[in-house]
């Protein structure tokens, strides 16, 4: 089975390219204390 997909048109939102040929950008965030290095880590690998 094939599925086609429809062109997007890329655009750009501050320095990241999003659409058209674009690689997929992920973007996260930790709501752990930073000084919680361990805890940090462990939020980080999980992603």
């Amino acid at each position: 089975m094939s599925i086609s997909r429809r062109a997007s048109v890329q655009v750009s939102i501050g320095s990241v390219r999003v659409g058209g040929g674009a690689p997929i950008v992920v973007q996260s965030m930790t709501n752990t204390d930073t000084a919680d290095v361990e805890g940090t880590a462990q939020q980080v690998k999980a992603l």
